[in-house]
């Protein structure tokens, strides 16, 4: 279930703000540490705990979502609407995938757990394009 909106009003940051406009602008999955690398010249206080703490806020506003890639750091994204993920377990790229492959899955589900869906997550593994062919031509 997604976090409600926090009822408390926030302060508006700049940092924040040019956080979001930089998820928002790349097609990548970035790290923490991706994110502070990008905002750190723009921001020379910066810290990579301010990251974390904005992209909390972020995610609670619902404007930034998570994703555990089963890699040792959390990516995130600002694309919101529903969408899959492939994800390659050599390289770790992770690729949107746009087509609503079952979107009589929540129903389904609802009728057959009596179990009221508000979304689900799927994510599928395996080994991208680029990683196949340097497979291939390291063969």
């Amino acid at each position: 279930m997604q976090k409600p909106v926090s009822s408390k009003p926030l302060r508006r940051s700049r940092q924040r703000e040019r956080l979001l406009d930089v998820l928002r602008g790349t097609a990548t999955h970035p790290t923490a540490g991706w994110l502070y690398d990008m905002l750190k010249p723009e921001f020379p206080n910066l810290s990579l705990g301010t990251v974390y703490r904005n992209l909390a806020v972020l995610i609670e506003q619902g404007l930034v979502k998570k994703i555990d890639s089963g890699s040792t750091f959390d990516r995130y994204e600002a694309k919101t609407t529903p969408h899959y993920h492939l994800i390659c377990c050599e390289c770790g790229t992770i690729i949107d995938f746009e087509k609503q492959l079952f979107p009589e899955i929540d129903d389904a589900v609802t009728k057959a757990a009596d179990f009221t869906v508000q979304r689900h997550r799927i994510d599928f593994f395996g080994t991208c394009s680029a990683c196949r062919a340097r497979n291939r031509n390291n063969s």
